[in-house]
């Protein structure tokens, strides 16, 4: 799996399992969802992502 793959997959992990968290247990895990959709829309415009840094760290290989 490539870098971009992964960071999609785990950034819509992450936004369904907080909206899941949100209706489970707290509405407050909304922040979390909105904190991952403001680092997407950060990125694309300083095409820069903190996860993708970890990923490659993690030794994922670029597409």
């Amino acid at each position: 799996m490539t870098i971009n793959r992964s960071l999609r997959l785990i950034a819509g992990f992450f936004i369904m399992l907080s909206v899941a968290l949100s209706q489970l247990h707290s509405p407050y895990w909304l922040l979390f969802t909105a904190f991952v959709g403001l680092n997407l829309f950060q990125s694309a415009f300083s095409n820069w992502c903190p996860m993708i840094t970890f990923l490659r760290k993690l030794g994922v290989k670029e597409g």
